[in-house]
Formats: C-alpha cells, structure tokens, sequence
C-alpha cells in the first residue's frame, strides 16, 4: 500500500507518548496512558485530537475542569469509567461525553476493566486557559511567560519537579 501524505495519516504512525506533565506525586498516579497526538500530526492549530490508550488501572488525567477549553471524548472500544461532579457513569463504546469551557464539573476516565481501553480526546487550544483540580493541590495556569503548574494559593511548583506536559 501506499504511504499516506497529508492531510491523511496512518494513527499507527504516530509515536506514543508516554507520561504526563503533572509533578509527583500526582505524576505516578495516571498509571498505563499513552497518547498519539493526531492533531498536532496532521499540523492542526487551533484544536488538538489525540488517540488515547488506558491500560488496566490508568486514568485520562487527574479530575478536573477548564476555564476556557471545551472537551469531548469518544470512547471507541474497552470501557471506561467518567467520574465528575455527578459521580460515576460507564461509558463503553460508541459513547461520548463533553464539557463546555468554564463549567466547573471537574472529570476524568479511569480503566478498572482488565483490558485496554481506548478513546478520542478532542479539545479546543485557548491562550490563556487554566485547568483546575478540585481534588488536589494543583492548578495549571498560562501566562505570558508560558504554561506552568502551581499550587491552590499560586506557589509555582518547580519545572524540575514536572515532566513534559501532555
């Protein structure tokens, strides 16, 4: 077969990544996640698409909302788990779930099955967004100088202490 040219990809050509920006002790809990950036493959800017795999026990992210990002996820095959603000719901596949920008019903997925899972995790790319976690100390924020993860009261964890941001 031919190998695909832009604007068309083959996903399986796209690299995994691995790992999160978040700061431990936050980082090691996102357990088995690897994602594909397909949007950022086929040279999209103004919203990213990114394949998403969750093995056994690994989460999407930390719960969370965005102050101007809407998101939406479709699940494609395994099962997941929502959490938000209005508790847990199964989604399988061929379900989906959004949320708008500024809606505080913070959210993630979480795989308790005993096979993978995988999904389409679509979002808008906002200068200035800010994602905040009500479960724990930790918000990241965008200012002028860029993107950084800080504490509740605005104490800025050290880049050190992060990994490359997802």
């Amino acid at each position: 077969m031919n190998r695909l040219k832009l604007p068309a990809l083959d996903p399986a050509t796209v690299a995994d990544v691995r790992g999160c920006g978040y700061p431990e002790p936050f980082r090691s809990r996102m357990g088995d996640r690897s994602k594909k950036k397909l949007g950022d493959a086929a040279g999209l800017t103004r919203f990213g698409v990114n394949l998403v795999t969750l093995g056994p026990g690994g989460q999407s992210a930390l719960r969370h909302w965005h102050t101007l990002e809407d998101e939406f996820v479709y699940v494609l095959e395994g099962e997941l788990v929502l959490v938000s603000n209005a508790g847990e719901q199964l989604l399988t596949a061929g379900m989906c779930a959004g949320y708008r920008a500024g809606h505080r019903d913070a959210h993630h997925f979480v795989n308790r099955s005993a096979a993978p899972a995988r999904y389409l995790e679509i979002g808008n790319r906002v200068d200035g967004d800010n994602a905040l976690y009500p479960d724990d100390d930790l918000m990241w924020c965008e200012d002028e100088a860029g993107v950084f993860a800080a504490r509740k009261d605005g104490r800025r964890y050290a880049a050190t202490d992060c990994g490359a941001a997802d």
